[in-house]
């Protein structure tokens, strides 16, 4: 099973540098993405996951975000199916709207917020 991690916990583990490297895919489709998205995220459609799944390594931590987490989480059991390591596969569980409601940076459509 893929680990859940709220925006704090992310924040703390990964932001901060302590996590290393890591891969960060916002799942959503690509007009949502573009209109706000939190910073460094790689914009991989969940409608298109079945072709492009292996734009993501397996040698790091994939942290997988959409809008509420539920669409994160079907690509986190996805990656799961392929074999990547349940280790490295995390599901950012109060998605983009959690992260905004924490008042926590984002970028619209190539401004920052």
């Amino acid at each position: 099973m893929y680990t859940d991690i709220s925006s704090e916990g992310f924040r703390h583990e990964f932001a901060s540098g302590a996590g290393g490297d890591f891969q960060f895919i916002d799942v959503r489709e690509e007009e949502e993405h573009a209109e706000v998205h939190i910073p460094g995220t790689i914009n991989i459609p969940l409608s298109e996951f079945p072709a492009r799944f292996d734009e993501i390594s397996e040698e790091a931590p994939v942290i997988l975000v959409c809008n509420t987490g539920v669409r994160s989480s079907e690509a986190a059991l996805f990656l799961l199916g392929m074999g990547y390591d349940q280790d490295q596969i995390y599901n950012l569980e109060d998605g983009t709207k959690g992260w905004m409601n924490k008042g926590y940076n984002v970028e619209c459509t190539g401004k920052e917020a």
